[in-house]
């Protein structure tokens, strides 16, 4: 059963990033929520993690050190995103003063407003985007971390 799931987990860790992927831009294009910079950081990993599944899809080779590299990513998704919970809830001083966020096309003459990062700009539960993305990311870390360290089935 394991085996089975080790070999499918690259499948699953590129499903979970693309429909977190997908969520954080239906937010951004159809609720009209632009990203701070801190976001678009936590974006990165995520694409990062599509990379690393679909070269281990590919190869279907190695899914031990797939499920570990992805824990590993995951980890760092996860980081990335409790730091940005942290900063949201103000438990951690930062800015956030890098590039624009937002589409490429765009008035050059339009006040250009970078969202800031210790304001969420959506919350369920008390929990914002990057909270929801923390514990995702926290619980495909550990899940792939089990799946890499798992003892194989001998038969």
């Amino acid at each position: 059963m394991l085996d089975v799931l080790r070999s499918r987990w690259p499948l699953a860790a590129l499903i979970v990033s693309a429909a977190l992927l997908a969520g954080a831009h239906a937010f951004e294009t159809f609720g009209h929520l632009a990203p701070c910079p801190m976001c678009l950081a936590q974006r990165e990993w995520h694409w990062g993690i599509v990379a690393i599944a679909l070269v281990a899809l590919l190869t279907r080779k190695e899914t031990r050190a797939a499920a570990f590299i992805l824990a590993l990513a995951y980890l760092g998704s996860f980081a990335m995103a409790a730091w940005h919970v942290g900063v949201e809830q103000h438990w951690i001083a930062a800015t956030c003063e890098t590039g624009p966020a937002g589409s490429l096309v765009f008035d050059l003459n339009a006040k250009l407003e970078i969202p800031h990062c210790d304001t969420p700009a959506w919350t369920m539960f008390g929990v914002s985007m990057a909270g929801y993305n923390a514990l995702i990311s926290l619980g495909m870390a550990v899940l792939s971390a089990f799946l890499a360290l798992a003892p194989e089935r001998t038969s």
